[in-house]
């Protein structure tokens, strides 16, 4: 069992090193949120709604038990797995408590990556700034917005508690840098259509 743990240990933590490198440059962030959170927000929730309360309960646990079985968190169970096993066979406990301390701690890794990666999600969601909310904010144009329509310039706006950079347009004349806007409708997801607040 000792090569068991060793080349679990080697071959989870190898993989949690390189997903660690990956979203460091970017590269590693939407693999589980796209194929399993993604599911949820839309699969679970939306396709719910439509079939009724038995299968948003039923979209609802799936979704969780997708999101338990990720590349992470498989990663995460084989490296404590072979870890502690490692750690069991090195302090010369009976090779059924070490399988049965490798077997609870690759779990317990499982099960805490799985809620950790629920939680992230859950505070990327609720903190994700809509851009249909900015309707009706104050903010200040800082790269000119041309007259009728006719080009974007950018503006930066206040709402949410937050300031947000947008793409903007005008049905007014040119809104030169530094005037005052508000926010009078939303064309697209980084689009905002603004009016001079001038007297």
């Amino acid at each position: 069992m000792e090569t068991t743990y060793i080349i679990c240990a080697a071959v989870g933590g190898t993989l949690i090193v390189c997903q660690f490198l990956l979203t460091l440059l970017g590269m590693g962030g939407d693999h589980d949120a796209g194929g399993h959170d993604g599911g949820h927000d839309f699969g679970g929730h939306d396709a719910g709604h439509a079939a009724g309360h038995h299968h948003a309960g039923h979209g609802n646990e799936s979704s969780w038990y997708f999101g338990l079985l990720t590349f992470r968190t498989l990663s995460a169970a084989v490296a404590f797995f072979g870890l502690t096993g490692l750690v069991g066979h090195n302090a010369d406990f009976e090779p059924q408590v070490t399988l049965i301390m490798a077997v609870g701690a690759g779990l317990g890794a499982m099960f805490l990556v799985a809620w950790i990666m629920q939680f992230m999600t859950k505070l990327n969601v609720d903190g994700t700034v809509r851009i249909d909310r900015a309707l009706g904010s104050r903010g200040t144009v800082y790269l000119t917005v041309p007259a009728e329509k006719s080009g974007e310039g950018k503006v930066m706006v206040d709402f949410m508690s937050r300031t947000m950079e947008y793409k903007a347009v005008t049905a007014q004349g040119a809104l030169p840098t530094g005037s005052k806007v508000v926010v009078v409708g939303v064309l697209n997801s980084d689009t905002v259509e603004v009016a001079s607040t001038a007297e």
